[in-house]
C-alpha cells in the first residue's frame, strides 16, 4: 500500500489589517513567519516558540492567538489583525496612546502582544475590571513595566475608566 501524497504547499487567501491577501504558503508555515517574512510585518515578535510569552500575538477573527505556534494554512479564509493595523493614516489607536500616555511602553518587545491581547479584551468587554484585565494579559509577558502602567493605560480605554 503507498501512502498517499500530501500537497507541500498550499495557496492562503485572508485579510491581513483590512487588505485581501493571497499567497502560496508551505504546509508547516506558521501565521508568524508569514507575518513577518513574506508580508513584511514586524510587530509581532518571535520569543519562546511554545505559547508562554504572548510577545507573537495576533487577533484571528478578533480571538488572540499565538503565531509562532498557529499554522499558516489555519488563517485561509480568515480575519488578521496585527498591531500594524491598529492606527489608521498616521493616527495611533486610542489604545496605542494610551500605552505612550501611561508609560506602559519601556523595551517595547512585549508592547506588540500587549496592544492586540488588549483590543481583543476591549471589544469583548468593553468596561473590564482590573482584574478581569490582569486575567486576561496573563499570557503576555513584560520583563520591564510590572504589569501596573499597561493595565492603566487598558483601564483609560475602557468605558468609563475601568472599575
Amino acid at each position: 500500500m503507498s501512502a498517499i501524497p500530501t500537497p507541500s504547499s498550499f495557496d492562503v487567501r485572508l485579510t491581513v489589517n483590512g487588505q485581501p491577501r493571497a499567497l502560496a504558503v508551505p504546509a508547516h508555515a506558521l501565521l508568524l513567519d508569514v507575518l513577518r517574512d513574506r508580508l513584511g510585518l514586524k510587530g509581532a515578535k518571535r520569543s519562546c516558540d511554545v505559547q508562554v510569552c504572548g510577545a507573537c500575538t495576533v487577533l484571528v477573527d478578533g480571538a488572540p492567538v499565538s503565531a509562532c505556534t498557529y499554522l499558516a494554512v489555519e488563517a485561509d479564509g480568515r480575519q488578521v489583525l496585527t498591531v500594524e493595523g491598529l492606527g489608521r493614516e498616521g493616527a495611533l489607536d486610542p489604545l496605542q496612546q494610551a500605552f505612550i500616555d501611561h508609560g506602559a511602553v519601556q523595551c517595547g518587545f512585549c508592547t506588540p502582544g500587549m496592544l492586540v491581547a488588549a483590543k481583543a479584551l476591549l471589544a469583548e468587554d468593553p468596561a473590564p475590571t482590573r482584574a478581569a484585565i490582569v486575567r486576561h494579559l496573563r499570557g503576555n509577558l513584560c520583563r520591564c513595566t510590572g504589569y501596573g502602567k499597561i493595565v492603566e493605560a487598558v483601564l483609560a480605554c475602557a468605558t468609563g475608566g475601568g472599575r
